[in-house]
């Protein structure tokens, strides 16, 4: 393999980001995140894709009619805290 050249996740990377997805998705479409910048704007989770290590995930969203994308982000960057908390509360897993 050379330089610059990305190995395709492992299933279990696939596995474990598809239910970081159903989680996050659960929590979102709940309504728990009480933030003025998400307001009741519905938001897709796209993608999750966890590390090889299975310790950090990165997840893509984007809100439905892709309106005020840099404020709903930004208050899911507030939010992150008990998002991850939540999450990790949902999915039992080591790390």
């Amino acid at each position: 393999m050379r330089k610059g050249e990305a190995k395709a996740p492992s299933q279990r990377q696939l596995r474990v980001g598809e239910e970081l997805r159903h989680a996050l998705a659960w929590i979102l479409e709940r309504g728990e995140i009480h933030d003025t910048g998400l307001g009741s704007a519905p938001v897709t989770v796209t993608e999750v894709r966890i590390s090889p290590d299975l310790r950090n995930a990165t997840a893509f969203v984007m809100p439905l009619g892709g309106g005020d994308v840099v404020e709903i982000v930004a208050a899911l960057n507030r939010a992150a805290g008990y998002i991850r908390g939540r999450v990790s509360r949902m999915v039992n897993l080591k790390f």
